[in-house]
């Protein structure tokens, strides 16, 4: 007797099992990135909280997640027990100048290394590079003193001057992204008329803006949180940054728990901001800067 063979699927039902597989595997993809999602802004949501908390509602077990009741006035007593506009606009003078002075430097740098053609520019690259090899602690006491010797600490220059002469990280990142883009651009607009200068303004910075804004976003990030660049050069407290003026802040109050959280909500909330506003361009210009090399 031959043995029975298995009926075969009917082609309907294989296409809706396969189809409806894909369908599984997003909504299974969804759940673990909306599970990975809320486990990564619990901390952000306990420095909220805790921002808002009476000082008996913060260490009890189990934790209280919504305070009640909610404390509004740690922000405003905490904000004002210490000069936080005036080191708002600090950081803010530096934050920006760094800013603009990076984005110049470092696509002037990049632009150079990318798109003209001089004897030594390999060599120059490279030697570039290798300085990222350097720790900023070994770096750190020659800057030092000379930015003493030019008269420069207790101001705000040694913090903005130096980006005046690029990043390597940037120049490097700037440099990929110029690479990746048609040299034939170049060509055509050279053969129009335009100058270096031209080509590098008219054409190659309208095409970068995902790559600056990446680079903008970096400065921008390094610049509000240092910590160390302002501990060294800065003895004035009128020229205090908020990431140093928080320092002293919990060193002459104690450790205020609602107060301090409050700060360092208000100091966090902008780069927060910053980062959901401008996160389609950043992972765009972070996507296309390794294009070429």
């Amino acid at each position: 007797m031959d043995s029975q063979q298995p009926a075969p699927a009917h082609p309907a039902a294989q296409h809706r099992s396969w189809a409806q597989r894909p369908a599984f595997a997003r909504m299974a993809a969804h759940l673990f990135l909306i599970l990975v999602g809320v486990l990564f802004f619990l901390p952000f949501y306990w420095l909220i909280s805790t921002s808002l908390k009476e000082l008996n509602q913060i260490f009890t077990l189990p934790p209280v997640w919504i305070p009640d009741p909610i404390r509004w006035q740690n922000y405003p007593e905490s904000l004002t027990y210490f000069p936080f506009l005036l080191q708002l606009s600090n950081t803010l003078a530096i934050t920006l100048s760094s800013v603009a002075l990076t984005l110049l430097s470092s696509t002037l740098v990049a632009f150079s290394f990318s798109r003209l053609r001089w004897p030594g520019r390999n060599l120059l690259f490279f030697l570039m590079l290798s300085t990222m090899m350097l720790p900023y602690q070994v770096t750190m006491v020659p800057l030092f003193i000379l930015f003493r010797q030019l008269g420069w600490v207790n101001t705000l220059l040694p913090l903005i001057v130096p980006h005046a002469f690029g990043s390597p990280f940037f120049i490097f990142m700037l440099r990929q992204f110029f690479l990746g883009l048609p040299r034939d651009l170049d060509d055509a607009a050279i053969i129009d008329g335009c100058s270096e200068w031209g080509v590098y303004r008219h054409i190659i910075l309208p095409l970068a803006k995902p790559a600056l804004a990446t680079v903008a976003l970096f400065q921008f990030l390094g610049s509000w949180n240092d910590f160390i660049g302002p501990l060294i050069y800065l003895s004035d407290p009128s020229k205090y940054t908020l990431s140093l003026g928080i320092q002293v802040f919990v060193s002459t109050v104690g450790v205020q728990w609602g107060w301090m959280m409050a700060v360092t909500t208000v100091l966090t909330l902008p780069v927060i901001l910053l980062f959901f506003l401008t996160q389609r361009t950043f992972i765009q210009g972070i996507a296309f800067s390794g294009l070429k090399a």
